[in-house]
């Protein structure tokens, strides 16, 4: 038998002549591991890909946000809370089973990358997300700090209040004053008029940290109730109030709130989409260049996709948007919805030139696949099981809606997991 070492320094290695006691075994894994263009035509299937997953992922990241945002659908509270709970068990189980196992699989130890050069210093999946992790972990807290230094707000005022400076408040009509508590002796009219109507007086779950992070989940977003009350910009000329408009302070400080909140989400979740879009092109890719597997690629990847954009459009669905930026959920459900289709697209564009199994494939998707998991666990596990489960003072306290959001949660993850099997 040949020495390997021959072959090796030849640039070539010889699978019919080996030695395995002095093999490199990196010689033999990256032949195991090499694959060549595997396309097989199937054009027409693979173009109906890109309109099924651009009306699924689209529909399904929008339906949360249609559900929050348009009351007059009438779509059941229930309803709502399956999107919103089931598509973060989703955000987790891609994190795990979708990302970070992908990324071994690619630049692990025991893969041709993993062994060649400096990539086999060191595990680096693990090390990449959690890089990815303590960056995001950065970003979000530097976008609090940015809050709380603008707004003068601090994790302090919890068990208080918030203590920022609002516009000063419009004179009240003489009109408006008789009809808010005037002539009115009834116990609940005499505690309107006791109640501290400053930002100092308003409850905890009004002024709370967490009031920033989530939306209570038996009421829709705060900001579409206090749309209601006022509108009201930088250099508004008036203050429209509703006839039941108690005291416009209290108006101010919500307002002020939402924007804080809007602020610190919107980072939070320019981050989550971050990390599914960089999921999302590779998929499409994949599936635009994949052989035989396509036939159970396709489906699989469409409940991959609706599902996903579930858990976009569900944590979307939470953000306080002021009117100035009402247009931009949809743009991002819209963004998110053709990211997929455009990169099935740009697969079918080279279909024969790309190797999803070549070397540097291999290198850019292993070190996305493990930047994305790490952003989607810090998402998943802090920003939406945390912040909803844990430490959300606005959480419900009925315990059959607990077990429902619960069981929501855990079906996303479970399914989401046996996608995995698949894709």
């Amino acid at each position: 038998m040949a020495d390997v070492n021959d072959t090796a320094a030849d640039g070539a290695f010889n699978p019919n002549s080996v030695d395995l006691d002095s093999a490199d075994p990196r010689d033999v894994i990256c032949y195991m591991n090499r694959s060549s263009n595997e396309f097989d035509g199937r054009i027409g299937a693979r173009v109906s890909a890109i309109f099924v997953l651009l009306v699924t992922s689209t529909f399904l990241t929008l339906f949360p946000v249609l559900a929050s945002r348009i009351p007059r659908l009438r779509i059941p509270r229930y309803v709502y809370l399956f999107a919103r709970y089931f598509g973060a068990g989703v955000i987790v189980a891609t994190a795990f089973i979708h990302l970070l196992d992908p990324a071994y699989d690619e630049i692990g130890p025991a893969t041709c990358v993993g062994m060649t050069g400096g990539w086999a210093e060191y595990s680096w999946p693990p090390a990449i997300a959690m890089t990815s992790v303590m960056l995001i972990f950065l970003l979000d807290f530097g976008a609090e700090w940015y809050v709380e230094q603008k707004y003068g707000f601090a994790h302090a005022d919890v068990e208080g209040a918030i203590t920022t400076s609002h516009p000063p408040s419009p004179t009240l009509t003489a009109d408006t004053k008789e009809t808010s508590t005037d002539g009115d002796n009834s116990p609940k009219a005499n505690a309107v008029k006791n109640r501290d109507p400053s930002p100092r007086g308003r409850s905890q779950t009004q002024c709370s940290h967490q009031f920033l992070h989530s939306a209570d989940q038996d009421d829709h977003p705060v900001l579409q109730r206090t749309a209601s009350h006022i509108s009201a910009g930088p250099g508004a000329a008036a203050i429209k109030l509703r006839p039941d408009a108690v005291n416009i302070e209290s108006i101010w400080g919500e307002m002020a709130a939402e924007e804080r909140a809007f602020r610190q989400q919107i980072v939070a979740f320019l981050i989550l989409e971050f990390g599914v879009i960089f999921h999302s092109v590779i998929i499409g890719l994949n599936l635009g260049v994949v052989g035989e597997e396509f036939s159970t690629l396709y489906p699989v990847i469409v409940f991959h996709q609706a599902f996903e954009g579930l858990g976009i459009g569900a944590r979307l669905s939470t953000i306080p948007f002021p009117h100035r930026y009402s247009w931009l959920p949809w743009a991002l459900c819209i963004a998110y919805g053709l990211t997929t289709p455009i990169a099935i697209a740009i697969g079918l564009g080279l279909a024969t030139q790309y190797d999803a199994g070549s070397f540097t494939a291999s290198v850019v998707s292993g070190v996305l696949d493990s930047i994305s998991a790490g952003i989607l666990l810090y998402t998943g596990l802090v920003e939406l099981l945390a912040r909803d489960f844990l430490f959300n003072p606005d959480r419900s306290r009925k315990k059959g809606d607990i077990m429902y959001m619960l069981v929501c949660l855990f079906l996303g993850t479970i399914i989401m997991a046996l996608l995995g099997k698949w894709a």
